[in-house]
């Protein structure tokens, strides 16, 4: 089988969340288990700087883009067993101080840049020595590639096209733009229709692709009967109940060569379900760093997280000033909206010596909180998968969670069942319901054999890349069996 995958980004050479880790262990682990794959993805600033595997290549990628032609440079990189990427150069598009916008500003021609990227995909699935069978898009960036294709193919330019499968990683991010960049697509006008392209008389890439996808999928099961309804579809629930069909939803998996609790460059202490007492000197290093009091008995909650009304973070800092009137401490890493970031800063102004702030991303810090910490607060709006609750449990980190999306799927409550209990969960996004929650926990906390037996459970499951591309290659099986 040969997969071609479209991404924005994908770990380590760019990212902004999730979707890089997921495209980066999924092209990893289908390569293992023996599919050829290739990875098509933009070359930013500094990636080559980083990297010296990556080389140049012959390969000239020239597309129309409305009425010019720009070229492309194809960069490449074997990265592992079956997996080559494809950089995508282009020093206008590509080369600059972010991915998506600066400054908490988009870049306002981020229509032309990805709409590029989706014909140099198109080009290269037709052009690469080992033709895919079936390319595989992720999220709104690329989604515009299988109209593309659809055209190309009606026009008689493309015999014997591969099959489409677009993930959505979140619904909310949709690309909306408006209708004059349909010419930029070099697409006839036949597109724009409410069954097509069109969304409240602007150009949506997204809808393009649940419209003309082959298949879908999102990045959890009970995501993908959420954006079904009123209340999670953004706005496109008619369009996905129209293809609900062939739509399912595969929860992410954790790398675990990564996210480990052993021989972790990280971590001065290893730790494992049989043996915690390298967690409990974890917890006190932290402690001891980051200016908390040092006590093993103060339970300890955290978060990593973008500081955006998605994540919950208002309603989490309700709940917390009630919470920390109780004996806890909590630190956070994360930045975002600056009105969010004000919220957790002025908490740790109110609660000097129990709360620690520190605004921006580091991935050893990430590693250290989770493995510190007793309890992870994830009080998300909506999620389509989330990962940081996965992280936890392998680090013995009781996540605290709203049963939406991928946490609905990943964690065990005990009201569900009480000898498999893996974290808590709230039902109602309110700050009452977070506050139960944290009380839940505490309670938790004060029986140290409950709270033993609940850290291995949740340290032995499962959610290994393995099993997630095992499951992606059966759906691409379905995709390339079906008429």
């Amino acid at each position: 089988m040969k997969v071609l995958i479209g991404t924005s980004e994908i770990a380590p050479y760019s990212k902004t969340g999730g979707l890089a880790d997921m495209t980066a262990a999924l092209g990893k682990y289908l390569g293992a288990a023996g599919v050829r794959v290739g990875v098509v993805t933009p070359l930013y600033s500094g990636i080559l700087e980083r990297d010296v595997a990556i080389h140049s290549t012959e390969r000239l990628m020239k597309v129309q883009l409305g009425s010019g032609i720009e070229e492309g440079r194809i960069y490449e990189c074997e990265a592992s067993d079956n997996l080559t990427i494809y950089f995508v150069d282009h020093q206008h598009f590509y080369r600059r101080g972010g991915i998506y916008g600066e400054a908490d500003m988009s870049y306002p021609d981020n229509a032309q840049r990805f709409l590029f990227l989706s014909k140099v995909i198109l080009e290269l699935s037709r052009q690469l020595p080992w033709r895919p069978d079936l390319v595989h898009l992720h999220d709104w960036q690329v989604a515009m590639f299988p109209v593309l294709l659809q055209n190309e193919r009606q026009a008689g330019r493309y015999l014997l096209p591969p099959k489409t499968l677009l993930t959505i990683h979140n619904l909310a991010f949709q690309g909306i733009f408006s209708p004059d960049l349909l010419r930029w697509a070099n697409l006839p006008w036949t597109y724009f229709h409410f069954q097509g392209l069109e969304y409240y008389g602007q150009l949506n890439f997204l809808k393009a692709g649940i419209v003309y996808a082959d298949y879908l999928n999102t990045v959890s099961p009970s995501y993908a009967d959420e954006i079904l309804t009123r209340d999670h579809g953004c706005g496109l629930e008619g369009a996905l109940n129209e293809r609900s069909e062939r739509l399912i939803g595969i929860l992410n998996g954790v790398d675990y060569a990564e996210w480990k609790t052993t021989d972790n460059p990280y971590l001065e202490y290893s730790f494992s379900p049989g043996k915690l007492s390298g967690k409990a000197k974890e917890k006190q290093r932290l402690q001891r760093d980051l200016g908390l009091e040092v006590d093993p008995q103060i339970p300890l909650f955290g978060n990593i997280s973008r500081l955006v009304e998605q994540k919950g973070i208002a309603l989490m800092a309700e709940a917390l000033r009630q919470g920390l009137l109780h004996s806890m401490q909590f630190v956070l890493l994360g930045s975002g909206e600056k009105d969010l970031e004000a919220v957790v800063v002025d908490l740790a102004e109110s609660f000097p010596g129990r709360v620690h702030i520190r605004i921006g991303y580091d991935v050893a810090w990430s590693h250290r909180i989770e493995a510190a910490c007793d309890f992870y607060l994830m009080p998300s709006l909506y999620e389509p998968c989330g990962l940081n609750q996965l992280y936890s449990m392998r680090y013995g980190t009781i996540p605290i969670v709203h049963a939406v999306g991928g946490l609905s799927d990943s964690v065990i409550d005990e009201t569900q069942d009480a000898d498999r209990a893996t974290g808590i969960k709230f039902e109602e996004f309110t700050s009452a319901a977070v506050l139960e929650g944290i009380f839940r926990a505490l309670e938790l906390f004060g029986d140290a054999d409950r709270l033993q037996a609940y850290r291995r459970r949740a340290m032995a499951v499962d959610y290994s890349w393995s099993a997630v591309a095992q499951s992606y290659l059966d759906y691409y099986r379905r995709i390339l069996e079906a008429r």
